[in-house]
């Protein structure tokens, strides 16, 4: 559903962004598709967000690794940057924090992702804006939390990764630690940040009073792997680490066909005596080895072996169908790029094309949306990323309330 921007859960929110890079522009994008008026602060004399300085960038309907033309985005904002609107201010000259001062007084959420003390540095931390606008609801995603952590407190996914065990989840016993490819500890923590801000407002509007929304990415990722009981699997000798399948749910895992690779989940025994009829193996419903969850466990290596011998000389079409008949959940592995162009993902508008021209030498682009259906109201994202500084006039004039004349004094001295 798409809906006018007036139908939508946040309309008539305003959002101050301060965010950089992907985690805290992540949150503020699921706000901007929720409704909010999200304006983003971007540094005038540091070229703004990093990641409009992403490889690769969008030049004239092609891609390329350079930036050919001004103009050209980064498919990083492309992405980013949608349904937000991008104002130029300089944060550390005092006319700046006044600014950013004038336009906290008219917002209702901020949300920031500075390492921790960069805010109070600044002089536009929570105990600040508080003092402004009792009623904003600020939010801070970090990589430690607000108090920091240890040595710079800096925080990459990949360090996040590192500290969080979920490194050593993923892999074969006796492997190298396996870095998940998508950043995970980057895109969990602000939906954490937005699952809170959205609570934090809601209780704001029945108590007049805002408060300070505290989200780590180490704490987002670590819950996660806290989800799992590795630490009791460990205790009782259950292997942690278990490559391409995973004995405690046999069958359970990836496997290989003759053209492509599929993931089988059948744990319960109607599944797993499906999948036993589908590979031709219906002898061994009753055998004690397989009639039961603990016997499958316990036998895992050779059950994940009768697979894997089943599977290898039929094609990936073959072994889907035969699963299916049998009631075997099964599904192909896919690439990202087929996975993002799935029919059904895109008619539910939880990915969306970026690139509306067409043409054999235009690149097709597709980027993530809301996914978040809901029955009366829309969640979409519909308005393409700013180029820097695109409605730094408009912003000010229509959330400051500021003069033309004032305008220009600040763009003159290089504030805005």
């Amino acid at each position: 559903m798409t809906g006018s921007a007036g139908d939508r859960p946040l309309a008539g929110m305003v959002v101050i962004d301060l965010t950089n890079a992907l985690a805290g522009p992540y949150a503020t994008l699921l706000l901007a598709g929720l409704g909010a008026r999200v304006v983003k602060v971007e540094n005038p004399s540091r070229g703004g967000d990093p990641a409009r300085n992403n490889s690769p960038y969008l030049s004239d309907g092609r891609l390329s690794v350079r930036r050919q033309a001004p103009e050209d985005m980064s498919v990083s904002m492309l992405v980013r940057g949608r349904n937000k609107e991008s104002l130029t201010l300089d944060l550390r000259t005092d006319e700046g924090r006044e600014v950013l001062a004038d336009l906290v007084r008219s917002a209702d959420i901020l949300v920031e992702n500075y390492s921790a003390g960069v805010t109070a540095r600044l002089g536009i931390d929570h105990a600040w804006a508080r003092q402004l606008n009792p009623r904003l609801v600020y939010t801070s995603i970090s990589g430690f939390g607000a108090g920091g952590g240890p040595g710079t407190g800096k925080a990459m996914d990949t360090i996040i990764q590192a500290l969080s065990g979920v490194m050593m989840t993923s892999g074969a016993p006796g492997e190298p630690p396996v870095r998940l490819g998508l950043p995970v500890a980057d895109l969990l923590a602000p939906l954490y940040a937005v699952i809170g801000t959205v609570a934090a407002v809601l209780q704001a509007e029945r108590t007049g009073v805002g408060q300070h929304v505290d989200v780590s990415m180490l704490g987002a990722l670590t819950s996660l792997v806290a989800c799992e009981p590795f630490d009791a699997f460990e205790q009782i000798g259950l292997p942690l680490r278990t490559g391409a399948t995973v004995p405690r749910l046999a069958p359970f895992g990836t496997f290989e066909a003759k053209d492509g690779w599929f993931a089988l989940c059948a744990p319960v025994d109607p599944l797993a005596h499906g999948l036993l009829r589908a590979i031709g193996r219906e002898d061994l419903v009753e055998d004690p080895r397989f009639a039961g969850r603990d016997g499958r466990v316990a036998h895992a290596d050779e059950l994940h072996g009768l697979i894997a011998a089943w599977s290898a000389d039929r094609s990936l079409a073959e072994v889907l169908s035969a699963l299916d008949a049998a009631g075997a959940p099964a599904a192909e592995v896919r690439d990202p790029s087929s996975a993002v162009r799935d029919p059904l993902v895109l008619a539910r508008g939880e990915v969306v094309r970026l690139t509306e021209a067409t043409g054999p030498d235009v690149v097709e682009l597709y980027g993530t949306g809301i996914p978040i259906v809901m029955s009366g109201s829309g969640t979409t994202l519909d308005r393409p990323a700013p180029q820097l500084g695109e409605h730094t006039r408009s912003v000010l004039r229509e959330l400051c309330g500021y003069p033309e004349e004032r305008i220009d004094a600040l763009a003159e001295g290089g504030v805005v």
